[in-house]
């Protein structure tokens, strides 16, 4: 199952890429605390965008 854990809006595209492009360099310990900071539970928050819930085994 995939969950949107995390996200950040950026003004523009290419602000968006050059962070995800620092963030991939991250180790993943700063990468799960950077979810964690804001999300300690893993909620799937696309839902709080107006997505449908994902069903258990449903499109890995």
């Amino acid at each position: 199952m995939k969950l949107l854990v995390w996200f950040e809006p950026h003004p523009t595209m290419e602000a968006a890429i050059v962070r995800e492009k620092r963030i991939k360099k991250w180790n993943r310990a700063w990468k799960l605390a950077l979810i964690e900071a804001d999300n300690p539970d893993w909620r799937d928050l696309a839902e709080d965008l107006g997505f449908e819930p994902l069903k258990p085994n449903g499109g890995d």
